[in-house]
C-alpha cells in the first residue's frame, strides 16, 4: 500500500481508519527514520484536517496549528500531539464545540494530547510568560483552517523571540543547565534519557531556538545527523516497548539495537554517545557565542562614547607561538601557518588548557583542515606540549573535547578510535572509556609533585585503559599498544618500558592490597618483581590512586588508600634490599594483644566496637573525614567454624561487612594456644548498631552450635523477599597457586548480598579446609574476597584438591 493509499484509508474511514493506517505505517519494514516520521505527521495532518472540516462548518477565523515536535513534523510512534486551536475571538461557543470535535477522537484512540485554545494575543501573552510555550510556538505549523491567522501568529512569535532574545536566551541557557544537573550527561549514562539528558533532543531543540533568534548559530556540521540518530533510537524504543518513553533502559537495549539493525547494545550505546557528544559540543560552542555577543552588545555603546564612534578593535593577547587570546577564547595568530607547523594543534591546546580558556571553533576547524601530520617519532616539542596539556587539570577536558570533535585526537593517536565513546557496563564507572582516560590524566595532574617523572605518569594515565578496545585482558593488550604509542610520541627505550609496565600493572597494587595477604612475603615479592624499580613503584602508586578516583566514588576510600600505601611501603623495602617480615613476626597492636590474651584466658570470644571516622595509620588527615563505619575487633580461641559464625551473626543483626581481615595471632611466650583475630569494618543496613554484649552472646551460641544461623537467615529471607533487579553475573571462584608459599589462595568474585560471607565460610568449613587468613572487600555491588586456606595439617592444598574446593564453592554460590 502506498503512502497515498494509507492517507485515503484514513480519510475514508474516520478514526478507526486512521488507527488502521497508522498501525500499517508503523509496521512497514521498508519505511523508518525521517521518512516514517514525516509520513506519520502527514497522515495525522490529513486525519485532523478532516475532523476540523467536519466540525468547523460555517465557522470563520479559526485554524488548527501543530506546535513542538509535531510542528517540526517529527512524530515518533508514541509521540503526543501538540495542538493549538487558534481563533480570532469571534464565535467562542462554536470554537468550544469545534475543540470537542477535535480532542475527543484523539483521546478515544488513546493518543497523548497536549492542547490549548487561544487567540493570537493570548498565545503571545502566554509565550511571553512561559518560555516552554514560546519554544513550542517557534515550530508552529499550519494544519487546517485560516492560513492567514496561523501565518500572522508565526510572524509575531518569531518577531517577539528575536526582540526579546537578550533576555530570553539566558533564561533558556539556565533551563538547559538545570535539566543537565537533574538528568546527567547523555554521552556517559548507561540508561540515558534520550530527550532530557544533556546532549539529548531537548538540547538539539534549544539550538534551533538560538538559531531562530538570529543572535548566534550552532555549528551545523554533523548536527542534523546526530539529531536524526537520536530520533531514530527513540522511534525504535517506542516500537520495542509499546510505550511513550524516552529512557533507554538496560533491559530494552538489545531489542532496540535489533530494531535498528545494529550488532548489539554496545554498538547502540556508542552511536547514542557519539550523537550526544556532538550535540553537547555544539551547545557549548553556541552558548559561548551567545555570551560573547551579549557582552559585546552591552559594552559597545560605552566604547563608542569613549572612542567617539567607529568599531572597536578586539584585543589580542599572545599565549604561545601562533596562538593568541581574543574575546575570552583561544584563536590562531594572524601570522600562524598550520600547514607549516604540525605541532600547532598541541601547542594551541596546551596554551588554552594552561590559560583555562576554550579553543575557538574556527581555530580548531582551521587546524583540522590544514595541519600536516606529525613525523614519527614526534619532535620533542610535540611531546612536551602533550604532557603540558595533560597536566593542566580540569581545563584539559574541554580542550580535549574540542580537538576530538573535529577528529584531531584520532589523527594524533589513531588507537584512540577504539576507545572513543566506548561504554563501560559497570556501575562503578561513571564515564565512557575515553572520558575515563582523560579524567585519570586530570586526577594524575594533582600528583605530579609526588613523582620524579610526571611526564611518564600523565602519559600512562592517558593510556592505561587503551586496551579496552581489544579482545582479552585489557592490561595485556594495553601494554602492547602503549609501547607503540610511547615510541611514536618520542620517548626513549627506557621510558617506553616504564610506560608499558605502568599500563600492564595499573591494577596490580589495588588488586593485591585488597585481595592478598600483605603479611605473606610471597605477595610482596611478586609485586616487587612485576614493578622492578623504586621509580616505577612511585609512578604506579600515583597512577593507581588517579585511576580509582577517576572511576567513581565507589572505587577509592581511605581504607583502600591505606592498604595500597602499606603495600607500597613493603614493596619499596624489598626493592631496597630488605626482606619482608614473616607473617609470624608481625606485631599486634596493644588493643589486639589485650583482646587476644583475654580470649586465651577465658577460652571464649571477646570483642570491641569502635567508630572509625579518623584516617588510618600512615594516612594524612583530610579536612572532611570519610565515615568508615565501625571497627569490630574480635579475638577467638583458634577453633573450626569461626568465619561462618562471625559472618552469620553479623548478617542476623543486619550489619553490612565493608571490609574483613582474619588471621592467626601467636601469643607471647608462656601463653598456650593461638588466637584468631578478626579486624572488620561494619555498618548497620538501617537503624542503630547492636550492643557489643548482644553480639558476643550470639557469637558464643553460634560457636557452640546452639544458634541456628542458617535457619534464622532463611526465615528472614522468606519473610522479606529481596526485590528483583538487574540479573548479576554468576559468581566466579579461582585458585591462585603462586600467590603464597604458606597457603592456597582462593579468590571469590560475586554480587554482594546479605549473608554472602556466611555462605562462603560455611562452604569452606564443609570442605574441611582451614582459613588461615581472609581479606574481604566490596566495590559497589561487587564483592572480591581472598581466602588463604590450608589442609588439616597446615600445609597448602594439592592442586587437584584446591580446584575441587573452588568448584564446590562456586556451585554453592550459584545455587
Amino acid at each position: 500500500m502506498t503512502g497515498t493509499d494509507v492517507q485515503k484509508e484514513a480519510e475514508d474511514s474516520g478514526p478507526s481508519g486512521y488507527a488502521a493506517a497508522r498501525l500499517r505505517l508503523l509496521t512497514e519494514e521498508t519505511r523508518s527514520g525521517p521518512p516514517r516520521r514525516a509520513a506519520l505527521a502527514e497522515l495525522t495532518d490529513e486525519w485532523l484536517t478532516g475532523l476540523f472540516a467536519a466540525g468547523a462548518e460555517g465557522l470563520r477565523g479559526a485554524s488548527l496549528v501543530a506546535v513542538g515536535g509535531y510542528g517540526r513534523g517529527e512524530l515518533s510512534p508514541r509521540s503526543d500531539l501538540d495542538l493549538l486551536l487558534l481563533h480570532d475571538g469571534g464565535d467562542t461557543k462554536a470554537v468550544a464545540a469545534l475543540a470537542d470535535r477535535l480532542w475527543y477522537p484523539v483521546w478515544d484512540l488513546g493518543l497523548d494530547l497536549d492542547h490549548s485554545v487561544r487567540t493570537p494575543a493570548e498565545a503571545r501573552k502566554t509565550a511571553g510568560e512561559d518560555l516552554k510555550v514560546q519554544l513550542g510556538l517557534l515550530d508552529a505549523r499550519h494544519i487546517a483552517g485560516d492560513l492567514g491567522l496561523t501565518a500572522s501568529l508565526r510572524t509575531a512569535v518569531l518577531a517577539d523571540w528575536r526582540n526579546q532574545a537578550p533576555k530570553r536566551l539566558p533564561e533558556l541557557q539556565e533551563l538547559c543547565a538545570e535539566r543537565a544537573e537533574r538528568q546527567g550527561e547523555l554521552q556517559y549514562l548507561l540508561e540515558p534519557d534520550l530527550k532530557e539528558a544533556r546532549g539529548g533532543l531537548r538540547d538539539a531543540t534549544a539550538l534551533r531556538a538560538v538559531a531562530a533568534s538570529w543572535l548566534a548559530d550552532a555549528p551545523r556540521e554533523g548536527l542534523s545527523d546526530a539529531r536524526r540518530r537520536l530520533l531514530d533510537v527513540r522511534d525504535a524504543l517506542h516500537l520495542a516497548t509499546g510505550r511513550a518513553t524516552d529512557r533507554l533502559a538496560l533491559q530494552e537495549q538489545d531489542q532496540v539495537a535489533a530494531e535498528l539493525g545494529l550488532l548489539d547494545a554496545d554498538t547502540l550505546l556508542r552511536q547514542v554517545y557519539e550523537a550526544a557528544r556532538l550535540v553537547s559540543y555544539a551547545s557549548d560552542v553556541t552558548w559561548r557565542e551567545v555570551g560573547r555577543v551579549l557582552r559585546s552588545r552591552a559594552v559597545r555603546p560605552r566604547l563608542r562614547a569613549m572612542l567617539g564612534g567607529g568599531k572597536p578593535t578586539a584585543e589580542r593577547s599572545p599565549l604561545a607561538e601562533g596562538v593568541v587570546e581574543q574575546d575570552g577564547e583561544v584563536v590562531l595568530a594572524r601570522a600562524a601557518r598550520p600547514e607549516r607547523d604540525p605541532v600547532l594543534p598541541l601547542r594551541a591546546a596546551a596554551a588554552a588548557a594552561q590559560a583555562g580558556l576554550p579553543l575557538s571553533l574556527h581555530a580548531v576547524r582551521r587546524l583540522a583542515a590544514t595541519v600536516r601530520p606529525l613525523p614519527t617519532p614526534w619532535p620533542a616539542e610535540a611531546r612536551e606540549q602533550l604532557v603540558t596539556l595533560l597536566g593542566s587539570g580540569r581545563p584539559t577536558i574541554e580542550v580535549w573535547e574540542a580537538l576530538e570533535a573535529e577528529g584531531l585526537i584520532t589523527r594524533l593517536l589513531p588507537d584512540w578510535e577504539r576507545v572513543r565513546c566506548r561504554p563501560q557496563r559497570n556501575a562503578v564507572h561513571l564515564w565512557t572509556v575515553d572520558r575515563h582516560l582523560i579524567e585519570t590524566a586530570v586526577r594524575a595532574s594533582e600528583f605530579t609533585r609526588r613523582v620524579s617523572r610526571p611526564d611518564l605518569l600523565l602519559v600512562a594515565a592517558l593510556l592505561h585503559d587503551i586496551g579496552k578496545g581489544w579482545p582479552g585482558d585489557h592490561s595485556v593488550a594495553g601494554e602492547i599498544i602503549a609501547k607503540d604509542v610511547a615510541a611514536r610520541i618520542g620517548f626513549d627505550r627506557h621510558d617506553v618500558t616504564v610506560i608499558a609496565t605502568l599500563v600492564r600493572h595499573h591494577l596490580t597494587l589495588i588488586d593485591t592490597a585488597t585481595r592478598r595477604d600483605l603479611e605473606d612475603p610471597a605477595t610482596v615479592r611478586s609485586v616487587a618483581e612485576a614493578v622492578g624499580s623504586q621509580g616505577t613503584l612511585e609512578l604506579l602508586h600515583a597512577l593507581t590512586e588517579a585511576d580509582a578516583l577517576a572511576t567513581g566514588p565507589a572505587a577509592w576510600s581511605s581504607w583502600r588508600g591505606s592498604l595500597v600505601a602499606d603495600l607500597v611501603k613493603r614493596v619499596s623495602a624489598v626493592l631496597a634490599g630488605d626482606a619482608p617480615d614473616d607473617p609470624e613476626e608481625a606485631a599486634p597492636t596493644a588493643e589486639q594483644e589485650r583482646l587476644a590474651l583475654e580470649a586465651a584466658a577465658t577460652g571464649s570470644p571477646v570483642l570491641s566496637l569502635r567508630a572509625q571516622t579518623e584516617p588510618s595509620a600512615g594516612q594524612e588527615p583530610s579536612g572532611d573525614p570519610e565515615p568508615l563505619g565501625v571497627e569490630l575487633l574480635i579475638a577467638v580461641p583458634d577453633q573450626p567454624g569461626v568465619l561462618p559464625a562471625v559472618a552469620g551473626v553479623l548478617a542476623m543483626h543486619r550489619l553490612t561487612v565493608r571490609t574483613a581481615e582474619l588471621r592467626s595471632l601467636y601469643l607471647p611466650d608462656g601463653v598456650d594456644g593461638s588466637v584468631l583475630l578478626l579486624d572488620w569494618r561494619v555498618a548497620a543496613e538501617y537503624g542503630s548498631l547492636p550492643q557489643a554484649a548482644r553480639l558476643r552472646s550470639d557469637l558464643v551460641r553460634a560457636l557452640d552450635g546452639s544458634l541456628d544461623i542458617a535457619g534464622r537467615l532463611a526465615e528472614r529471607d522468606a519473610a522479606y523477599p529481596r526485590r528483583r533487579g538487574v540479573v548479576a553475573p554468576a559468581a566466579r571462584v579461582s585458585v591462585h597457586p603462586a600467590a603464597s608459599r604458606l597457603a592456597t589462595v582462593i579468590e571469590v568474585r560475586s554480587q554482594d548480598a546479605p549473608g554472602l560471607l556466611f555462605r562462603i565460610g560455611r562452604a569452606l568449613e564443609d570442605a574441611s579446609v582451614q582459613v588461615r587468613s581472609a581479606h574481604v572487600s566490596t566495590l559497589g555491588a561487587n564483592a572480591v574476597d581472598a581466602f588463604y586456606v590450608t589442609g588439616p595439617e597446615g600445609a597448602p592444598l594439592p592442586g587437584d584438591e584446591a580446584a575441587s574446593v573452588a568448584r564446590k564453592l562456586e556451585e554453592t554460590l550459584r545455587g
